[in-house]
């Protein structure tokens, strides 16, 4: 398993997701495209095609996703991936808070998550991304090309936030996150 593993299973979901909704579907994906194909996650995700053909098969074997029997590429197994990321992402892929630098806010400091939870007056968590506006306590993400990708996947931004929230938080605030995380992985 590489931490790579699960921002290629959250992408999948997450396209899964945009799929799912013909509308955002039809206005996001050009016509022809197929942004599940091992060529266009590389794209989207910043991660070499090989490694992304490398996970896949990484993923499958150890039944954190399965082959759709529609259309024969890789899903997601949602229950399976769950498990993993609340039962043991934080002690695989651990994150620890680091110096003060510009980045992407993430955990309960991300725009879709913000006001979900009081923090005590600490300074946000943030992806390191020189071209980024905010300034946080630098969080390491699971893939150096995390910042980047999100900036054009919201859904994927929310889900690796919650993750993080989940490496990163306390007992209570690690439990709203893998609450919030059942929820959108789960409602499928």
């Amino acid at each position: 398993m590489k931490s790579q593993d699960i921002v290629i299973l959250l992408k999948l979901a997450s396209l899964e997701e945009l799929k799912a909704d013909q509308a955002e579907w039809l206005r996001w994906v050009p016509i022809g495209e197929d942004p599940f194909s091992v060529r266009n996650l590389a794209a989207s995700l910043g991660i070499s095609k090989s490694e992304v053909s490398a996970s896949i098969n990484r993923s499958l074997s150890s039944g954190l996703a399965l082959k759709d029997r529609e259309f024969n590429r890789p899903k997601p197994s949602r229950r399976n991936l769950l498990k993993f990321i609340v039962g043991g992402l934080k002690y695989v892929f651990p994150a620890k808070p680091g110096a003060i630098q510009r980045g992407i806010p993430t955990g309960f400091d991300a725009p879709m998550l913000k006001g979900r939870l009081m923090s005590a007056g600490e300074r946000i968590h943030v992806w390191p991304y020189a071209k980024a506006s905010e300034s946080g306590q630098s969080v390491e993400p699971l893939f150096p090309s995390v910042p980047q990708a999100v900036l054009s996947d919201l859904r994927l931004h929310e889900y690796l936030a919650l993750v993080d929230a989940i490496r990163l938080g306390n007992q209570r605030e690690a439990g709203l996150a893998e609450e919030l995380l059942s929820e959108r992985l789960m409602k499928r």
